[in-house]
């Protein structure tokens, strides 16, 4: 059974076994929650264990590769447009959304009184205390760390990308001996993180299933019922986003077919959704997007790392969706200089998010301090924020993608989805070369 229907299958297992399980329930006297967090937990940090190295291996791999000054700044300024307007235009999709569906407004009256705060509220509190607007000054100061290895430990993977691109801009150039040896070094090093990676997503269904039926067993389904028009708003401003710009992206700038690629990630979205993190995702993507797309090493190994920390397209969204809906259930009346407020915001604020669960509930409360809203509302979205949160998850990750694609594209690979996914997977480079030519 090929990967994707294992785990799509896992989902299914995980969700029944979620839904006839409580969170008091044992087996033999072990509980039984316990025991789904244990199995995902373990899960999630192998694949976190890898995200560092092959991080910085991949980035300076895919610099050391990508030739002369003149193509290495083609493609940076590429890469980075396409991240900008793709994320753009996911705020705007969302903020047409949400003015459309005003989730907040229940009968002509603002929702404040029906919501209420979900009970974890002060748990959230306590973790975003004394953040506001200066964190955006934060934000530029991870960009240069003091300390790499601290920063590593506590996810700021921004700094570790600058310095990644430095080393790799400043390898390239280092002759002699010595640069050749330290860029096989680092060559060696990535083949082996990606061989460690590609066994740990090989146990991908039993951490995806454990990861559900830990998230059914909490949650339910009644969880989301009292914010429901806030979620299907969330849900449908994702879906626009992901399934009709994007692929239009790719009909009309690739000129290859959306669905081929859709068929080609369906893996790494399973697993992005299912664990709400694009960073323990990256692996799989890669391999998705070398291996079942087509996309060379060099390109996807520049442009996926760079993405999973600052292209954050369906955490702009949500950021967008949250905050808007939060001043309607409130009742406040936002002008459009306070909406693109919003967008600005929620476009620089989704850059500095950590692509780990629930990480965008902290970028949200700079949103709301920015329009005078209390931080205290964000506990009116917490309900479904764990749903959500892993639909915007796999998002991102789409959004990473198509852009590698374009990226591909543009700077003349003929091989991205040039065959089959059953096909590309099979055909070496030789054959995919000869099959659709130089």
């Amino acid at each position: 059974m090929k990967l994707h229907h294992q785990i799509f299958l896992a989902m299914l297992i995980g969700a029944a076994l979620g839904a006839i399980t409580q969170e008091q329930s044992t087996l033999l006297g072990v509980p039984v929650l316990a025991s789904y967090d244990l199995v995902g937990t373990l899960f999630i940090n192998a694949l976190k264990m890898v995200v560092v190295p092959l991080i910085v291996t991949a980035i300076i791999s895919g610099m050391v590769g990508v030739g002369g000054g003149k193509n290495l700044g083609r493609m940076g300024m590429k890469t980075v447009g396409l991240y900008m307007m793709t994320t753009l235009v996911a705020v705007l999709t969302g903020l047409l959304l949400v003015n459309l569906f005003t989730p907040g407004i229940i009968d002509g009256e603002p929702a404040k009184d029906l919501l209420g705060l979900a009970r974890d509220t002060g748990t959230v509190l306590e973790k975003i205390e004394g953040r506001g607007a200066g964190d955006f000054t934060a934000i530029l100061l991870q960009m240069l760390p003091p300390n790499l290895v601290q920063a590593a430990a506590n996810g700021q993977m921004l700094g570790l990308i600058v310095f990644a691109l430095l080393f790799g801009f400043y390898l390239r150039t280092e002759e002699g001996p010595a640069g050749e040896s330290l860029r096989n070094m680092i060559d060696g090093i990535y083949q082996v993180v990606m061989r460690i990676t590609m066994l740990i997503i090989r146990f991908t269904p039993l951490g995806v299933m454990a990861l559900i039926a830990a998230t059914v067993t909490r949650t339910g389904l009644d969880a989301i019922e009292p914010l429901a028009w806030f979620f299907l708003c969330a849900v449908i401003a994702l879906a626009v986003h992901a399934f009709v710009f994007m692929p239009a992206l790719i009909l009309l700038m690739a000129r290859r077919s959306p669905l081929r690629h859709l068929q080609a990630m369906t893996p790494a979205l399973l697993t992005a959704f299912s664990s709400a993190s694009s960073a323990a995702t990256l692996p799989l993507t890669m391999e998705c997007v070398q291996k079942r797309s087509g996309v060379s090493r060099r390109t996807s190994s520049f442009v996926l790392p760079l993405g999973a920390t600052v292209n954050m397209d369906g955490t702009a969204l949500y950021e967008c969706v949250a905050a808007m809906f939060i001043a309607q259930a409130y009742g406040l009346e936002l002008s459009m200089a306070t909406q693109f407020m919003i967008v600005i915001t929620a476009l620089l604020t989704s850059i500095g998010v950590a692509s780990i669960p629930a990480a965008s509930l902290v970028a949200i409360t700079v949103i709301l301090g920015a329009i005078g809203l209390p931080a205290e509302a964000i506990g009116l979205i917490l309900v479904t924020d764990r749903v959500l949160d892993m639909c915007r998850t796999a998002v991102n990750v789409w959004g990473d993608s198509v852009v590698t694609i374009l990226l591909a594209r543009s700077e003349g690979e003929e091989r991205v989805l040039s065959l089959p996914v059953d096909e590309m997977e099979t055909a070496g480079p030789e054959k995919a070369e000869a099959r659709t030519g130089p």
